[in-house]
């Protein structure tokens, strides 16, 4: 991302200059993007000095110069490495953030000494972090929305609206995680979205209830498949087995009736 400050006429600039003293810029850049933070555009020929003052959250001060009569580069006090020269300074004075990480939030100022003239321009980099996003039903028959570790913190809005409570929980790093908790006690609602909003980009999640307040039913468990395929399979040798005994009990009757025909009377004897 390039956070620049740019005017094409010089003379322009001359005069500017004397009204925008400490002009300053905010400038918003994603976690692992790259930066490039611009100088004033002045003639290089023109250049005598160019230095960036560096100030980052919770660390001391630093610069890094160059110096054009003496081709002299110079670090003051700067130890990260991924704040560098865009190129060779005598040819491209920007600064350079690669990969851009969270501990880079700060105000950075280059400040270039020319025979025309002093110009600085300063900038207000704040980094950003996506949150992550998650909507589910809780135990106690709400709806919950979760805008986890969002830098700065995210907006979490209902459709349609109704009985929420919105916390934040701040972490160290400076990412913020924000939870609405949402019910729809006496209404008649069947499906409810959530909105995250965030600079970085928004999401919307749904979920579908059943009579306003659950989601829909769950899939089966492997488990209870199991137990449903044994029992009928139960059922099924239940049911052979007693055709086959009452088979046996209908062929023995049979026999027994013929026997019973081919004795010979009492009466013939």
């Amino acid at each position: 991302m390039l956070c620049s400050w740019r005017t094409a006429d010089l003379g322009l600039l001359l005069i500017l200059t004397v009204f925008l003293v400490g002009v300053n810029t905010s400038c918003l850049v994603s976690i692992n993007k790259k930066a490039v933070l611009s100088c004033p555009p002045v003639q290089l020929a023109t250049l005598v000095l160019i230095r960036w003052e560096i100030n980052l959250r919770d660390k001391p001060s630093c610069a890094k110069a160059y110096k054009r009569e003496t081709n002299e580069i110079k670090d003051t006090g700067c130890t990260d490495e991924q704040i560098t020269w865009a190129s060779r300074p005598d040819q491209n004075p920007d600064l350079q953030i690669e990969p851009v990480a969270i501990t880079h939030d700060g105000y950075y100022k280059c400040e270039m000494a020319t025979m025309h003239g002093n110009f600085q321009h300063g900038y207000h980099l704040q980094v950003l972090v996506t949150p992550e996003a998650t909507l589910f039903l809780s135990e106690n028959r709400s709806v919950v929305c979760k805008a986890v570790a969002g830098k700065p913190a995210a907006q979490i809005s209902w459709t349609p609206e109704g009985d929420c409570v919105t916390q934040q929980e701040g972490w160290g790093n400076g990412t913020v995680t924000v939870e609405s908790t949402c019910h729809w006690e006496g209404h008649s609602v069947s499906t409810v979205t959530c909105s995250v909003s965030h600079l970085t980009g928004n999401k919307s999640l749904s979920i579908e209830l059943n009579s306003g307040l659950r989601t829909s039913v769950s899939p089966v468990s492997p488990l209870l498949i199991i137990l449903y395929v044994k029992l009928s399979l139960f059922v099924v040798i239940l049911v052979i087995a007693g055709f086959v005994f009452f088979q046996r009990i209908m062929i023995a009757e049979d026999d027994y009736i013929h026997d019973s025909e081919s004795l010979p009377s009492p009466l013939s004897m």
